[in-house]
């Protein structure tokens, strides 16, 4: 589980769903919600939580997507496996794990150092814990 730590700067609700924003390394987060605890606050710190096969990796992006979360990031290591890759991404101070195929891996021929978009939808963004 990739972990990031954030501040809670906006909520937003309405027909029982909570939109929820965050700041982390000078970025912005949203997080979808329908179970929102009631701790929750602006100016709140938590550590949000997402899995590697949950986030995707953009390179040379061009164009508007859907996907909220698109962190600047740059490439830490990429390991190739048979099939599937394991692409580590520098965001801020945290290091994050990306699984990707390795047909798409080779195919944005992934190197060390290169900048690239992770992207994350905001269904997949989840609190883990708050912290002080």
């Amino acid at each position: 589980m990739n972990k990031i730590d954030a501040t809670l700067t906006v909520i937003e609700h309405s027909q029982g769903i909570s939109v929820v924003s965050f700041g982390s390394s000078n970025q912005h987060l949203k997080m979808m919600s329908l179970d929102l605890d009631e701790s929750m606050k602006v100016g709140v710190k938590v550590r949000l939580g997402v899995k590697a096969s949950s986030i995707s990796i953009a390179k040379n992006l061009r164009g508007e997507l859907s996907i909220a979360n698109q962190l600047k990031s740059t490439v830490v290591s990429v390991n190739n496996g048979t099939l599937l890759s394991s692409v580590k991404l520098r965001f801020g101070d945290f290091i994050l794990e990306s699984i990707i195929t390795s047909e798409s891996s080779k195919r944005l021929d992934l190197q060390e150092n290169d900048a690239v978009i992770a992207l994350i939808k905001s269904s997949d963004l989840s609190i883990l814990e708050l912290l002080k």
